[in-house]
């Protein structure tokens, strides 16, 4: 199969076989390309949708932004199984072999550092959700619903004591968010917070409060869920307008370095600066 490079990550060599029926981007087979002691994970895509200027189209069709993504992941995830992969932006894509290889000894000292780094180690996602209503139902002290308001006066009363609420149920969950991630962080090797989820893109229920990332070696992983579930545990029984959700393991993608993400970033500028 002919076409451009699309490169996944990059690894040390590892000896465990990917799996058999394994599909990349654009349905082709994920391989392994040597270059001074480090592998790059690579597959073939065609010209027609990661040239440069397709791919700029293309990463505004979110429907095969979904699609690509999701190939994309599959390959990360099966690698994850197998080794520390250093992954690699969404659409780093180059001419040919040769322009993989120019790329890695570009950043190979970058590389070597961070897989040092990330060596044996997985990334978990813990996010903390609080959902309004019951949250204001809660901290009102009532069960019951809302009785229609007999005065106007009656009316902005309750609308005070539906505020009070929910501001009390928002402050308790950011303590309560503080507190987890402190613990988390005190455990985990290393953490990230990111921006808090967009319910509307996300299309999950509830305020998104914390959107943590935790660096944990992979042989403490256990211990590190154990915490997390233990907490969701505790929360639902005494807190259930907050809501804890655990992702992972992950390739240690909110790890891997602002350098190499952006040194990666190619997606297609590196082919096209090759005449793709």
């Amino acid at each position: 199969m002919t076409g451009l490079r699309y490169v996944y990550a990059v690894c040390r060599p590892f000896g465990a076989p990917l799996q058999a029926q394994l599909k990349g981007v654009a349905g082709d087979p994920p391989r392994l390309l040597t270059h001074h002691g480090l592998i790059a994970v690579v597959s073939h895509v065609p010209e027609q949708d990661f040239a440069q200027e397709p791919l700029h189209r293309r990463l505004e069709d979110l429907e095969w932004l979904a699609e690509t993504a999701r190939a994309h992941q599959s390959v990360i995830d099966a690698l994850t199984v197998v080794t520390t992969p250093l992954p690699l932006r969404l659409a780093t894509v180059f001419r040919d072999d040769s322009g993989v290889r120019v790329m890695m000894e570009a950043r190979e000292d970058d590389f070597r550092r961070t897989l040092d780094r990330l060596e044996g180690r997985v990334e978990w996602g813990v996010k903390v959700f609080v959902e309004t209503e019951a949250g204001a139902e809660k901290s009102g002290g009532s069960e019951a619903p809302a009785r229609k308001a007999v005065s106007g006066r009656d009316y902005l009363r309750q609308r005070r004591t539906r505020m009070r609420a929910t501001e009390d149920t928002w402050k308790q969950t950011e303590e309560f968010a503080d507190e987890l991630h402190a613990a988390l962080s005190g455990y985990a090797e290393d953490s990230r917070l990111h921006a808090p989820q967009n319910p509307a893109l996300s299309g999950v229920s509830g305020r998104n409060v914390l959107n943590a990332a935790y660096l944990v070696p992979r042989s403490h992983s256990e211990k590190f869920v154990e915490m997390v579930d233990r907490t969701k545990g505790e929360t639902k029984a005494d807190s259930p307008a907050i809501r804890v959700e655990l992702t992972g393991p992950w390739a240690a993608y909110s790890f891997a370095g602002e350098e190499i993400a952006g040194e990666a970033s190619g997606a297609g500028d590196a082919a096209a600066g090759e005449g793709a």
